[in-house]
């Protein structure tokens, strides 16, 4: 008898058979959707860019003092006297450069405000500036910046540019000592004598340089590649590449700039009459300011 039956059973299994192919087909299987569908695909995210290689660098310039009054009216803070500085090391570059497409400068007066500090996390590199302050006394601004500056050589990312104070702030934060020149003031535009790594970095032979300091770096950090000296000073610049770039002169400082120092510091007594005249028989000099703020732009590049 039962040949309709089993006739019957043979059609259910077939029809079974074919539900579950189009589970297997069409990957819906409600029992275990990771087996029947391809995971979904990673989202792979390209690598950073070099902090360094394209677009405008983010320089925070930390000021460590303000400029006299007659260049505060005519220039403004030593933000915008830096800034003066890379425009013109912009302009001399072959080709020239648009300083907006090197550079995003912001400025910090970090003597009154222990908090102007910028984040190290937004700045590709720091400019400690001048000060008429000593970079060897215990002031808590003066403390919290060497620990600043050792933050930033931490990162192994943050690049640094010491000028004149900041190259002694530099170099103690590098565990070097820092302290009075026993051969006195060194002021308006001298000569340094290049090493020859100092000659490739600057591409210079000698370098002329505004100087306005009485204070130096008794020695050349542990790391650190001696660019230049002269009888004054033995420390005059040095380097560490992909880290600092450090001078003991100033730059950023013009004939104008200079000369309202000396006249101001030889008014109120600082300045023998000896020390000015000096000073004011070669503010006038032709100095490489530019073209050492040329090798900055390219250091925070290389």
């Amino acid at each position: 008898m039962p040949r309709p039956f089993s006739s019957f059973l043979r059609l259910a299994l077939f029809a079974l058979c074919l539900i579950a192919l189009r589970f297997v087909y069409i990957n819906v299987s409600p029992l275990s959707p990771s087996l029947t569908r391809p995971p979904p695909r990673a989202t792979i995210m390209p690598p950073p860019p070099p902090p360094h290689s394209s677009g405008p660098l983010r320089l925070a310039v930390l000021e460590a003092d303000t400029p006299q009054p007659q260049t505060r009216a005519r220039i403004g803070n030593y933000t915008a006297v830096f800034t003066q500085l890379f425009q013109g090391a912009c302009d001399i570059s072959t080709p020239p450069k648009k300083l907006a497409d090197e550079l995003t400068i912001s400025g910090h007066g970090i003597v009154d405000d222990l908090h102007a500090y910028p984040s190290l996390d937004n700045v590709d590199a720091i400019l400690i500036s001048g000060s008429r302050h000593n970079s060897f006394d215990n002031d808590p601004w003066i403390l919290k910046l060497v620990e600043y500056t050792k933050a930033a050589l931490a990162t192994n990312r943050v690049r640094i540019i010491g000028v004149c104070f900041g190259h002694q702030i530099l170099s103690r934060a590098l565990g070097c000592k820092v302290g009075r020149n026993a051969k006195g003031w060194e002021v308006a535009v001298t000569t340094v004598d290049l090493t020859p790594k100092g000659k490739k970095v600057f591409g210079l032979e000698k370098m002329r340089i505004h100087q306005m300091h009485t204070d130096i770096v008794a020695d050349f950090p542990a790391d650190a590649i001696p660019l230049g000296g002269n009888d004054n000073c033995s420390v005059q610049a040095m380097y560490s590449p992909g880290k600092y770039i450090a001078v003991q002169g100033h730059p950023e400082f013009t004939k104008d700039i200079v000369t309202e120092i000396l006249f101001n510091r030889h008014t109120v007594g600082v300045f023998t009459d000896e020390l000015y005249n000096d000073g004011m028989s070669r503010v006038a000099d032709e100095h490489d300011g530019f073209v050492i703020a040329r090798s900055f732009l390219k250091f925070l590049r290389d």
